[in-house]
């Protein structure tokens, strides 16, 4: 099993004609994912990689049966293109886009709020890269041959972490279910939180691996939440224990404003709600080769 996308899952690329969109549909179709159309406002009727092109999300939709989409969207128009696909029933929208502002990302979450929760779109993003299943599909712009089909679950802010992360296990023979990038902006789709429950309901993942940073409190939420309602353990790493309080470091979202956002803090608060804490980025893939090993003895 996995969460969120599956080799069944219909896909649609949004942005589908576009130079990046292009590209990164090319290589989603050679890993093995169901893209089944894309959307390009005023080129529908065309057909593109050798798929149709709508005119809007709903078309597509209606047309192919799709469930998830990706969108390759320039920041002025994404947050227009995710609400759209939240009206034309889409259940997963990954957005890759980087440099949205963030009162759109807030305009997003409130106009999600008129969903029931069985109706409600995931977001995942933005400023991510996005979402595999391994052996599966990929629905983002992860590089697919370092990812092992397995049982750890990895959700990370940094695509670059999770892509060290995921080459690691694989050096050392541990797959993972899927691999969640929730992306580095202050304001995202979905939190830590609410992709370790979605771990948490999945048969097939035994360990999840948490790789977070400085900045906000996602990541002891998400920690307390495992204390108090998962079975299964969580590995963390968070990166920047060196960075100096105040200050943008990297991602959008990198910026310590109160107690429990520093690096050394969460690691601390984290320890205290039994989360397993990788000391350093070259160790993730030992520190959960061990835990997996504590459960197998």
């Amino acid at each position: 099993m996995t969460i969120l996308i599956d080799e069944k899952t219909k896909i649609i690329v949004q942005g589908f004609t576009g130079k990046i969109g292009s590209f990164h549909s090319d290589e989603m179709l050679k890993y093995g994912s169901n893209i089944v159309g894309g959307v390009t406002p005023g080129k529908g009727g065309q057909t593109h990689l050798g798929l149709p092109v709508f005119n809007t999300v709903k078309e597509a939709v209606k047309n192919t049966g799709a469930s998830a989409s990706v969108l390759f969207v320039p920041p002025a128009f994404a947050a227009d293109s995710a609400m759209e696909a939240a009206d034309a029933g889409i259940k997963t929208c990954v957005a890759i886009t980087d440099g949205i502002p963030s009162h759109d990302m807030i305009k997003i979450k409130r106009y999600m709020r008129r969903y029931s929760k069985s109706e409600k779109m995931t977001l995942i993003g933005p400023n991510c890269a996005g979402v595999i299943s391994p052996g599966k599909a990929l629905l983002g712009i992860m590089p697919g041959h370092i990812y092992k089909e397995g049982n750890v679950g990895v959700i990370g802010r940094s695509g670059t972490l999770g892509y060290e992360a995921a080459q690691q296990l694989k050096d050392l023979g541990i797959g993972i279910s899927t691999s969640v990038g929730i992306g580095g902006d202050p304001i995202n789709g979905s939190s830590f939180k609410d992709i370790i429950e979605k771990f948490e309901e999945d048969k097939n993942t035994e360990v999840i691996l948490m790789i977070g940073e400085i900045g906000g409190p996602q990541e002891v939420a998400a920690g307390k939440f495992a204390k108090e309602n998962m079975s299964k353990p969580v590995v963390a790493y968070i990166a920047g224990l060196t960075a100096p309080k105040g200050r943008v470091m990297g991602h959008a979202g990198a910026i310590v404003s109160a107690y429990g956002e520093s690096a050394v803090e969460k690691v601390k608060l984290l320890e205290e709600y039994g989360v397993i804490i990788s000391k350093n980025p070259s160790v993730m893939g030992h520190t959960v080769k061990q835990v997996l090993n504590a459960k197998k003895n």
